[in-house]
């Protein structure tokens, strides 16, 4: 039977996310243990925080290497906010190393703007990918972000938001879609989001 796994790195709405799911029928399970995430059928890396004691979460209960044999395997992986950013090789916050599985930097907004950026923006969507089934373009979207991805590889990048500058705010390659984004905040569509998830990987209930 296919089954969600949360990873639990000590940062995160871990109970809004699996309650997100729970309202759209699906079980899931939260856990910090890198024997269950490697037996997971899909994986949601959620977060909020700083990616320094993130990654050193990840690294001193070895959940890193297990993310990394997960993704790698091509199982469904879905990264939020900051399981968004430490998807990449490295972050200015404290000048971290992430996991280094998507080539591209994260990068603090500048002192033009109020940080963190907290509250409603929309989303242009500037490919077509079946994570935005039944979302229209330019739908509103809960953030609470200081730092924003910079993908190497622009083709990676689906939907994009302006706060001063414009920036990555969802990206898909393969087996991984990721958010910066709230979905569990951000009401009807971020429940969609969480379903085309779902859907795009036959995940059953």
């Amino acid at each position: 039977m296919n089954h969600i796994t949360i990873v639990d790195f000590g940062a995160g709405n871990l109970r809004s996310v699996q309650n997100a799911f729970a309202y759209l029928g699906f079980k899931s399970k939260i856990t910090s243990d890198p024997d269950l995430i490697s037996t997971s059928s899909a994986l949601v890396l959620p977060g909020q925080g700083s990616a320094a004691p993130a990654m050193s979460k990840l690294k001193s209960t070895k959940m890193d290497l297990a993310i990394k044999d997960f993704i790698n395997s091509e199982r469904p992986f879905l990264g939020i906010c900051l399981g968004f950013q430490l998807l990449f090789d490295r972050s200015e916050e404290n000048d971290t190393a992430c996991l280094g599985l998507l080539p591209g930097t994260v990068q603090k907004f500048p002192n033009t703007q109020k940080v963190p950026q907290i509250g409603w923006n929309s989303v242009e969507i500037i490919q077509d990918h079946s994570i935005f089934d039944g979302i229209p373009n330019q739908s509103y979207f809960y953030f609470a972000h200081s730092y924003y991805v910079k993908p190497s590889d622009t083709n990676l990048i689906l939907g994009k938001t302006k706060y001063g500058l414009g920036f990555s705010s969802v990206i898909a390659q393969k087996n991984i879609i990721a958010a910066q984004f709230h979905p569990e905040k951000s009401g009807e569509v971020g429940l969609r989001f969480y379903e085309n998830f779902t859907k795009k990987f036959s995940i059953s209930p």
